[in-house]
């Protein structure tokens, strides 16, 4: 204490001690003489000690007593003014350490008198404080006296004087202890103590301790008898206590020296003899105690919890806990058990909020936790306390969401004077609170309409409590709503976060001892060696206990610890905490992925997993996997059972989408919420970052993610990458702009995911992929059975998987592919479509891959990559097939030159295309070859060669495309081209790999099996390459046969395809003349897709050069029989027109019975069948006959017969307006068009496919009569066949016995089947045969088959009709082409009329005119005046016509005819129509022109000189005067009856008739002033004339129609007007 002891100092300090005397006699002077003496002698002691000595303080401290005894006197005089002064002087000789020790005996003494009289008492705890803390004089008696002194001051009634005097206590009883550490500190110095062995079992035994370790010993000791109530032993004097402030000595004593207890083992046994009986005695009333039982059960009121009490144990406990647990192991056992009871539901809410806090204190120290596991949970009997804790915070959540808390009731009414941290204790229905107006939403849990707010407690990772601290407080406080969750939540997450850093770390450290003892393994002495195994084994050992270890403590609290998690997970509000429990679970289940522990693990992730989907969707998808041992209610672990609680559907979440569940049968929508999108991510970046300790969960982790990228519509693209795409189900998929901004991110995640799968080690890769091939196993079973879409995802990551391993594909290449192949088999066609993806992409990526060694020095990994190409001929899907051809079409492109030993795998795959497969499998195999041919036959093994030559031979039979078959016979000689280029190279190697091959069957003892021995290996090759081209007729037949039975199919696809072949056949050949020979052309560079070069029509179906066959020659004794002479050549095309003729009479024959599958062949398929016979025809023309013409036209007839289903109507009907032809319609009459064509041998020119040149009227120069024999006879036939088509118009045909709507009446749904439209066709037909007669009409065959009458007779039939017909325009086109046919048929018909060919053809053609002029069918209503004139008009032309081509000719005409046709004008005529006026009334519209035209050609005829005798029907003179008669008559009475109407008109009909009346007036002067005077007698003429005054009567009538009609009747009168004189001579003459 160089301050106290300098020389300035000890000056400083004899002057204050002799002041102070001097001050002490002045006060005593008077009242205390004994003191002031006293005082006067000390002061000359004070001098002659500093004059004698050198160390003043050593001497003070010698004679202290006498020094400080005139002070000790002062203070007994009880003066407050002198002892003041007294106790600061004694303080000061303190502080300068001048004090001895019976000096401080009696300076004891005299404090404690002052103390018994109540003086001074802050000054009394001051000095025991300095006397205390400067030195160690006072110790044992002394020092407990002093303590007792402060003690008893602690409990006097001054408030101020209390709370030091607790002060100073503690720090009385710090400074003891720190005494005694200082002890030690000394001592250790010196020499090191044996540790005392034998027990020590008298607890009275100190005398083996130091002097400061005894008292600190005494203290502690009296401490605990104190709070237990005891008298103490060794602070005598003690009058009262209080249990809480000894609790807090205790708590203070072992929280700051747990040195002391843990290295003296006197102190130790206290600990174990003295204080925890003494805590657990205590805790009594706490565990009894059930909250809501009547108190006035319990015996007594110190029963009840009391909180300071309470709260304090609990502090002890920690410390004792945290402190001392290696000492005290059996009783923290207790006191852990305890602690968890205090959480039970029934404890007051105070008691289990500072029970959670003091959990929360061992839940931040993870090597404790981990004491606590190895001490008891790892003890075969003992209590698994570590387990316990974690169950007990579980339970303790659940209890909180279960019963809401309700505060203590003795306090409910102070509820928010102590609110924690001025937090707000929201209600707990509320959930918001109102912050400036604006709603914000408090973190909380909400769970089952409980709703606990979140609040603030610690940092994390330390635990600082609220309610351990409240040491002032007597009373319980009230707990705010949502501390203890919040504090129990933070339990969990630091216990997850300190458990696995500690295990991780721990796991890190023993990884890298394991590394880098592997690493220094490797050096050379024997020795090091020797030490590395010695100090591997040990490190092994080591790592042995920890693994038990850190098992035994994931074992021991996962289960607490998911239920506690997923409950919160479940009741979460707050991102933030989701974000922290989600991140829990995720390091627990790595954690346990690490340490093996695979259902815990599995726990773990079904737990993330259901919370990323839907409520209650979970259940089917987790518990289909591994999980469902999981998924049960209850966890019952070693006989404890923890409750699982369900998660509740009625989450306060934004729901961010809805999507469709994966299901067979989706059942309405799911909807996602921000929180599932939380945890799908969790999900996401466990399996990216943990990956490699998934092992069997990959198949959880991947359902759920499969089930999630469903819900959200994520599609696959190509190289399996998932991108949002629209869901094919429809708008079931709704996203919220929250969730479109996370889907890229999602699928990027996902993706990269995979992308990771390259990182794992071999054994993750394969649980991955075995994960992933299982999903898809199962949305392959989902998809059976419906064509719906179908979940891509397994499939889509599989391809994304392989695609990044490709550096390792041999280990997963089996099982992936095999999986793939299966995929390709699958009915749906969308599955099946994405497996064939992935597998060909997967099998392009593998050998474009730069592998290390290359694939061409790796063969057995090229052929393992080609093999599952291979595969893929087995699966009879075509689109697979065509999957497989395009890849192997892509392989040849890119790998072409370094397939190598691949060759004959991928030919082997071209090869394997059956006849049966479609046209564009076909196809797409053939363009491969056909690459192969042109491109890769140097590149490959020779040995490859006949495998190409087989193929290409294979193609040759195809009879599917004729295209192909002919194509590939050119390969064939291409490749004859390149074998007689090459053939030296060739042989060698031949020959080298035949000896190579002999030589081993040799060593093996076989008989090698060659067919065309003993030729040579290039010889054989040859042969067979001669083999595949000799039987093209064979072939030919082959292909007629397929394409025949395929057109027969009762499929429209197939058969159509079939008809496109033959079309195909038939156009390779063009017909070129005979003249034109074609250039040979040059074979050997001939482009691929070759059409066999320009062929004569008559000549062999393919080239062969010379060359060639020399080339033949010299390889096979004869010239090989190829040439095939023209006759051979019909013959094929008369087998094609068989074939022809059987589909087609086959195909077009109505069936016997109709129901619903009655199969009817489509349109498309009869054009095109049609459409094959003009170009067949070119090549048969020549011997085409009569009987071959019945045949075509039965098929023409029947196909134009066939009805339509009504589904396809709508596409190839054209409405019923538009007059239009159907392409079937069309391609028959090019059929026919294509016979009368020929027949004149016009050159047949196409102008364009389908569409003859029907309207061209061109005149053909060669005279038709020249025309070959044959085909002139054919004419009748080919008009019949049109005639038969005419009728169509107003009888459609009838097929087989089929019910057929017709168009006009039917909804197209109604009818099965609807007929066609037959009227423009039938009209076209009608135009044709027009266009044919005007060319033929005077053909032999034309005039002696009787074609004019049987046109006459079709015509007959829409002519009777007329207005009645389906279409107006039929009647009007037959009239038209009736008058164009008469105009040219009745000059024939004259000349021929001795011959008596056509005399049945006038009856036909007078009842034609007659069914026409006078039809009964009757106009419709809404007919326009203008159009019935128009139709008159129509009628008048058919009169002119009779005038004009008939009547003039009547002497070479038969008598009956004329007969006829004069009756027929007859009737027609004015005067007929009138003779019953009344009918008039029927119809106004009268033909007045057509009757006028009538009457004139009648009178023209009847008073022409021509006419000699009056033959009957000729109209006679006697009818004319009595029409005039009658017209007389008619007029008289209507003047009569207009006279006496008056102002009223006439009724209607009698004005009419008048009208008639003058009108037939009229036309009656107008014929006969056209006619020959002569023949006309005197009497019709005065008759006539007679009339003329009764028609100027008329003049007076009203009507103004009257009128109009009277003036024309009166204008012809005016050539009457002549002078008399005149008129008598004419009338002589």
């Amino acid at each position: 204490m160089s301050g106290t002891s300098s020389p300035e100092a000890v000056k400083k300090l004899l002057e204050n001690m002799q002041s102070d005397l001097r001050a002490l006699s002045l006060e005593c002077k008077k009242k205390f003489p004994p003191v002031k003496e006293a005082a006067e002698s000390g002061i000359i002691k004070v001098k002659t000690i500093a004059a004698r000595n050198t160390e003043i303080l050593a001497a003070l401290k010698e004679n202290s007593s006498e020094v400080v005894q005139p002070f000790l006197m002062g203070c007994g005089t009880k003066e407050p003014k002198i002892t003041q002064l007294c106790l600061a002087a004694i303080q000061r000789l303190m502080s300068h350490e001048v004090v001895s020790e019976t000096a401080a005996g009696n300076i004891i003494n005299m404090l404690w008198q002052l103390m018994e009289n109540s003086l001074e008492e802050l000054k009394l705890l001051q000095t025991v404080l300095v006397l205390l803390t400067t030195n160690t004089v006072v110790h044992d008696e002394a020092l407990s006296k002093a303590i007792v002194l402060c003690f008893r001051l602690h409990f006097t009634k001054d408030n101020i004087t209390n709370n030091t005097a607790a002060a100073t206590v503690r720090q009385v009883v710090t400074v003891v202890f720190e005494r005694m550490v200082a002890e030690d500190e000394r001592h250790r110095d010196i020499i090191e103590q044996p540790v005392l062995v034998q027990g020590n079992s008298n607890r009275r035994s100190v005398s083996t301790l130091k002097p400061c370790a005894k008292d600190a010993y005494m203290l502690f000791q009296d401490l605990c008898q104190l709070v237990n109530a005891d008298a103490p032993y060794w602070l005598v004097g003690m009058t009262e206590m209080t249990r809480t402030f000894g609790l807090e000595l205790l708590e203070s004593v072992l929280n700051d020296f747990p040195q002391v207890f843990l290295q003296h083992q006197e102190f130790s046994f206290l600990l174990k003899e003295r204080v925890c009986p003494l805590v657990i005695k205590l805790f009594s009333p706490n565990i009894k105690f059930r909250q809501g039982s009547s108190t006035s059960s319990s015996p007594a009121p110190v029963e009840k919890p009391y909180f300071p009490i309470c709260m304090r144990l609990l502090r002890v406990v920690s410390v004792l806990i945290k402190q001392f647990y290696s000492l005290l192991v059996t009783e923290c056992e207790i006191f852990l058990s305890l602690l968890v009871k205090f959480l039970d539901a029934d404890k007051p809410q105070w008691l289990r909020a500072v029970a959670v806090e003091s959990i929360h204190r061992f839940c931040v120290q993870p090597q404790l936790l981990r004491s606590f596991c190895q001490s008891y949970d790892m003890k075969q009997h003992s209590t698994k306390v570590f387990r316990d804790i974690v169950n007990a915070l579980g339970s303790f959540i659940q209890s909180l969401f279960l019963v809401p808390p309700t505060g203590n009731p003795a306090t409910s009414n102070q509820a928010g004077n102590n609110n924690l941290g001025g937090s707000v204790s929201a209600p707990a229905n509320s959930g918001m609170v109102g912050i400036g107006g604006g709603v914000t939403l408090l973190p909380a849990f909400e769970y089952r309409g409980t709703w606990i707010p979140i609040l603030t407690i610690t940092v994390q990772g330390s635990a600082k409590a609220t309610y351990l601290e409240m040491l002032d407080k007597v009373e319980p406080p009230t707990i705010p709503e949502g501390y203890a969750m919040s504090v129990a939540f933070h339990c969990l997450l630091d216990l997850v976060r300190g458990i696995t850093s500690m295990i991780e770390g721990e796991l890190g450290e023993v990884e890298t001892e394991c590394q880098t003892t592997t690493e220094e393994g490797s050096s050379p002495t024997q020795s090091t060696e020797q030490q590395d195994l010695q100090s591997t084994s040990d490190q092994m050992d080591k790592e042995i206990v920890s693994r038990a270890v850190w098992e035994e403590m994931v074992n021991a609290c996962w289960c607490g610890l998911l239920a506690a998690l997923s409950l919160l997970l479940d009741a979460s509000t707050d991102e933030a905490a989701t974000e922290n429990i989600l991140k829990a679970e995720l390091t627990m289940a790595a954690l346990c992925g690490r340490l093996g522990l695979v259902t815990s693990r599995d726990a773990f992730i079904t737990a993330i997993c259901k919370g990323s989907l839907p409520p209650h969707y979970a259940l089917t998808v987790l518990n289909t996997t591994t999980a469902a041992t999981l998924s049960s209610k209850s966890y019952s672990v070693q006989g404890q059972s923890v409750m699982m609680i369900s998660p509740s559907s009625e989450s306060h979440q934004q729901v961010v989408a809805v999507g469709q569940p994966l299901a067979v049968q989706p059942q309405g929508t799911v909807m996602l919420t921000s929180k599932n999108i939380q945890c799908m991510r969790t999900l996401l970046n466990l399996a990216h970052c943990h990956g490699a300790v998934l092992g069997t969960s990959w198949q959880l982790v991947l359902a759920t993610l499969q089930h999630l990228v469903w819900i959200l519509g994520l599609k696959p693209s190509s190289g399996g990458a998932l991108k949002p795409g629209r869901a094919v189900e429809g708008p079931s998929t709704v996203l919220t702009t929250a969730v479109m901004t996370d889907l890229p991110v999602i699928s990027n995640i996902l993706s990269r995911l995979f992308e990771s799968s390259q990182y794992l080690d071999d054994v993750s890769l394969h649980h991955l992929i075995n994960a992933l091939c299982s999903l898809s196993l199962e949305a392959m079973d989902m998809a059976y059975g419906n064509n719906k879409e179908p979940s891509l995802f397994a499939v889509a990551k599989l391809l994304e998987t392989g695609l990044v391993n490709m550096h390792r594909i041999e280990i997963l290449w089996r099982p992936l592919t095999g999986h793939l192949l299966e995929v390709c088999q699958h009915p749906n066609s969308r599955m099946r479509e994405w497996g064939a993806e992935a597998l060909t992409s997967l099998i392009k990526a593998g050998l474009t891959f730069n592998h290390d060694p290359p694939l061409s020095q790796n063969q057995r990994l090229q052929l393992l990559l080609l093999n599952p190409l291979k595969e893929m001929s087995n699966i009879n899907h075509p689109d697979i097939r065509l999957k497989q051809l395009e890849c192997v079409l892509q392989i040849l492109q890119s790998q072409g030159d370094s397939l190598g030993p691949g060759w004959p795998l991928v030919l082997g795959v071209m090869g394997a295309i059956r006849n049966d497969q479609g046209e564009s499998l076909i196809r797409t195999a053939f363009q491969c070859l056909q690459l192969v041919v042109t491109d890769f036959l140097p590149t490959m093994p020779c040995t490859c060669l006949q495998i190409v030559v087989d193929v290409a031979g294979s193609f040759g039979l195809h009879n599917q495309e004729l295209n192909i078959s002919l194509t590939s016979i050119g390969l064939l000689w291409n490749i004859s081209d390149y074998f007689f280029q090459r053939g030296e190279t060739i042989e060698k190697e031949l020959n080298k790999e035949e000896a190579a091959q002999q030589k081993q069957a040799e060593e093996k003892g076989v008989v090698l099996n060659r067919p065309f021995h003993p030729a040579p290996p290039f010889d054989c090759l040859w042969l067979c390459l001669y083999a595949k081209l000799g039987d093209f007729s064979r072939a030919w037949d082959v292909l007629l046969d397929h394409i025949q039975s395929a057109a027969l199919s009762k499929n429209n696809e197939v058969s159509l395809a079939a008809l496109k072949s033959f079309q195909e056949i038939l156009q390779i050949v063009s017909p070129v003349r005979d003249s034109d020979k074609p250039e040979t052309p040059p074979v050997v560079n001939v482009p691929v897709p070759v059409l066999i070069g320009p062929i004569s029509g008559m000549s062999r179906p393919f080239v062969r050069t010379d060359s060639i066959g020399e080339k033949l020659g010299r390889y096979s004794s004869s010239e090989p029989p190829i040439v095939t002479d023209e006759l051979e050549d019909l013959n094929l095309w008369w087998a094609a027109w068989n074939t022809w003729y059987r589909i087609g009479s086959e195909s077009t024959k109505p069936p016997i019975t109709f129901d619903k599958l009655t199969f009817i062949p489509s349109q498309p398929f009869l054009t095109a069948l049609i459409q094959i016979f003009p170009a067949l025809y070119q090549h048969i023309k020549t011997g085409f006959n009569m009987d071959d013409l019945q045949k075509l036209g039965v098929i023409l007839h029947s196909a134009i017969s066939v009805p339509i289903s009504s589904d396809a109507s709508p596409f190839i009907l054209p409405s019923y307006t538009e007059a239009v032809l159907t392409s079937l319609q069309e391609a028959v009459l090019t059929a026919l068009d294509v016979l009368q064509k020929s027949d004149g041998w016009i050159p047949y020119l196409h102008s364009s496919p389908g569409l003859p040149e029907l309207h061209s009227r061109r005149q053909h120069h060669i005279a038709i009569c020249v025309g070959p024999e044959n085909m002139q006879i054919m004419y009748p036939a080919i008009f019949d066949q049109l005639l038969a088509f005419v009728e169509f118009s107003c009888k459609p045909p009838q097929y087989g016995q089929l019910e057929t709507k017709h168009i006009a009446n039917a909804k197209y749904n109604q009818a099965e089947w609807v007929a066609l439209n037959y009227v423009p066709f039938a009209e076209r037909s009608l135009e044709v045969v027009v266009d044919l007669y005007q060319k033929t009409a005077c053909h032999k065959a034309v005039v002696n088959e009787k074609v004019l009458q049987n046109i006459i007779k079709t015509l007959r039939v829409p002519l009777s009709l007329k207005y009645s017909c389906p279409s107006e325009s039929t009647w009007k086109l037959a009239v038209s082409s009736l008058l164009r046919v008469l105009s040219i048929g009745l000059p024939v018909a004259r000349q021929h009329a001795s011959s008596g060919k056509f005399d049945s053809m006038w009856p036909e053609l007078a009842n034609t005119f007659e069914d026409f002029l006078f039809t009964k069918s009757i106009p419709p209503d809404n007919l326009s005046i203008q159009e019935f004139q128009r139709n008159e008009n129509i009628d008048v032309e058919v009169v002119q016509l009779i005038s004009n081509e008939i009547l003039p000719y009547a002497n070479f005409i038969p008598k009956e005819f004329v007969g006829q046709i004069m009756t027929m004008l007859n009737k027609g005529s004015i005067h007929s129509q009138s003779s019953s006026f009344t009918e008039a009334e029927i119809d106004i519209r009268l033909r007045e022109e057509f009757s006028k035209m009538c009457f004139e050609t009648l009178l023209q005829f009847s008073f022409s000189n021509k006419v000699t005798t009056p033959q009957e029907g000729y109209i006679s003179r006697m009818a004319l005067s009595v029409l005039l008669k009658r017209s007389q008559d008619v007029l008289h009475r209507y003047i009569e009856d207009e006279r006496l109407s008056g102002k009223c008109p006439l009724p209607r009909q009698q004005v009419t008739e008048i009208i008639f009346v003058l009108k037939a007036v009229s036309t009656l002067i107008d014929s006969l002033k056209k006619t020959q005077p002569e023949n006309v007698d005197g009497n019709t003429w005065a008759q006539v004339i007679a009339l003329y005054p009764t028609l100027v009567e008329c003049i007076t009538c009203s009507s103004s129609e009257v009128c109009s009609a009277l003036k024309e009747a009166l204008v012809p009168f005016k050539d009457f007007m002549q002078p008399p004189a005149s008129r008598v001579q004419n009338g002589e003459s």
